[in-house]
């Protein structure tokens, strides 16, 4: 191979150029990368690592005391290095609620029938409040729609009572809105929540939707409805927002309506022939007992960065992300998720302490450098999925994502050599990110990167199951590292004295060489075309 300065930079630091030399020189000063990569340090990460995956910090779990004091740890480590708030913001944590609510009650019958949840109808958990009441009368209201071009409720008293209306929105035998006036339908049809309102605002004690192809709606939605997921936010706060819901069968809405539900479908023909709507009340006996557990917990995102120095790219942001949360307590074990994901954590507490570091003295970055610690990412990536839902920087200033995931073990594969990563997602957007991140590693460390998890056929799909993807998805240029799976993985046994700290402090100055190549180079990484 040729021997130039940058081989000699790299026997310096133990690593030696790869044979398949990627073709992107390195743009950023050597000598200043490597004075401050120094600066991640193993015994900085063992104190660290040591608090963060402590019994004290009980597992770091969202919502809890854990996560609360390891957020605090946090933003009192990036204060002391100096990062600054993100632009608009005046504080270094963002609060974020995430919500489950799931039923464990819901039933409905008439004195003839029960109807089963999930067969014969359906319900969200998210869009009803407890429920327990019986009608005598249901009042037909064609398909519960209150706009200028077509109103249901005109003329119609439905305070108290319970609505049954049709999905959709009404068309003419061209199958032409009477909304839109055109073959495009109009929200009505796509917002089912539109309903729940229009009933709330005109004083419905409930609506029932009939569903033509509730089997759809159950299948796509059975988690949701079942079993709840965590989602972002306090709820819907449905009590103000809807009349109490569900979407039922046709069949279901025949056994309501009984003799009178000719009537009805006579009605809905009359809507759809002259565009003008019709209601039918008809007597019927019919009972709903629905009660829900909602659980709230409050996370938050910790979150600063480092102003870039030159005066046009300081308005580009590189990201380094990494979450801090983990499964918390269950009895009296605790998951102290030494691994999964302290050691993320940690390294890039490292990293932003030496970037800043490097500003301090004036030696700073030529970009902006965005440092977050996200939490839920345990619940489904939602600390992520908050912050990218609502962009605090605008996404086309956002250049990439790097991401750490679980960087302290060594898994099987690798037992006789330590000083690996598995890198994941960085060729999907950006070839040039790959082709920098090869060129960073054998300018300096010359770890083994392995591509295994990045193969789309792979069967474990971890570039969908860590916190760049919500990056990626939306388009931003993401490159995730990763240590592979052990048997500790989510197991009490993920603790300290088992993380490979030595292997640790070269993936973390990896990550700072990468960090500072990027914030340093004169063009951003281009999106594949």
């Amino acid at each position: 191979m040729i021997f130039n300065k940058r081989n000699l930079l790299c026997l310096l630091v133990g690593g030696f150029a790869s044979a398949s030399m990627a073709q992107m020189p390195l743009e950023s000063n050597a000598e200043t990368a490597l004075k401050y990569a120094q600066e991640v340090t193993k015994a900085d990460m063992v104190k660290h690592l040591s608090i963060l995956a402590s019994d004290e910090y009980e597992g770091r779990e969202t919502g809890t005391e854990g996560q609360r004091k390891a957020a605090a740890y946090l933003v009192e480590q990036i204060t002391s290095f100096g990062l600054e708030p993100l632009p608009g913001q005046t504080s270094l944590e963002q609060e974020i609620a995430f919500t489950k609510e799931r039923w464990t009650t819901v039933a409905s019958s008439t004195s003839a029938k029960t109807f089963k949840h999930l067969w014969d109808f359906c319900a969200f958990p998210a869009t009803n409040t407890d429920w327990d009441i019986n009608f005598d009368e249901v009042v037909f209201l064609g398909y519960g729609i209150q706009d200028d071009a077509y109103n249901d409720y005109a003329g119609a008293n439905v305070s108290g009572k319970l609505i049954m209306v049709y999905d959709g929105e009404p068309t003419n035998a061209a199958g032409v809105s009477y909304i839109t006036g055109t073959v495009e339908p109009s929200d009505w049809s796509s917002d089912f929540r539109k309903k729940f309102k229009a009933a709330k605002a005109n004083g419905a004690a409930g609506i029932l939707i009939i569903d033509k192809d509730i089997k759809n709606r159950i299948s796509t939605n059975r988690n949701r409805m079942l079993n709840g997921r965590m989602r972002i936010g306090k709820g819907e706060n449905p009590g103000t927002n809807y009349a109490p819901n569900m979407f039922i069968s046709s069949t279901m809405a025949q056994d309501i309506l009984g003799k009178k539900g000719k009537k009805v479908i006579k009605a809905r023909k009359g809507i759809e022939k002259s565009g003008k709507p019709k209601s039918v009340s008809v007597k019927t006996n019919i009972s709903f007992d629905f009660e829900k557990e909602t659980r709230t917990l409050i996370g938050s995102n910790v979150s600063g960065m480092i102003t870039g120095s030159d005066p046009v790219l300081k308005e580009e942001y590189v990201f380094v992300t990494a979450h801090y949360d983990h499964l918390g307590k269950r009895g009296e074990s605790i998951y102290n998720g030494a691994d999964d994901n302290g050691s993320g954590t940690t390294t890039i507490l490292e990293v932003a302490e030496s970037m800043a570091k490097a500003k301090r003295e004036g030696n700073g970055p030529k970009r902006s450098v965005v440092f977050i610690w996200v939490s839920g990412e345990e619940k489904g990536l939602l600390g992520s999925a908050y912050y990218v839902n609502d962009p605090i920087i605008p996404f086309d200033q956002t250049i990439v994502d790097i991401n750490v995931d679980m960087v302290g073990r060594v898994d099987k594969k690798y037992t006789e050599n330590p000083n690996y990563i598995y890198v994941i997602g960085a060729d999907k957007l950006s070839q040039d990110l790959h082709d920098i991140n090869e060129s960073v590693n054998q300018g300096y460390h010359n770890l083994a990167l392995d591509y295994t998890y990045n193969d789309e056929n792979d069967p474990n799909r971890y570039y969908y199951r860590s916190d760049h993807y919500n990056f990626a998805r939306n388009n931003i240029p993401v490159v995730f590292f990763f240590n592979g799976t052990h048997d500790d993985y989510h197991m009490v046994t993920d603790t300290v004295e088992k993380i490979n700290f030595d292997k640790m402090e070269k993936i973390g100055q990896h990550v700072f060489y990468l960090t500072w190549e990027i914030a340093n180079r004169a063009q951003r990484p281009q999106l594949n075309r």
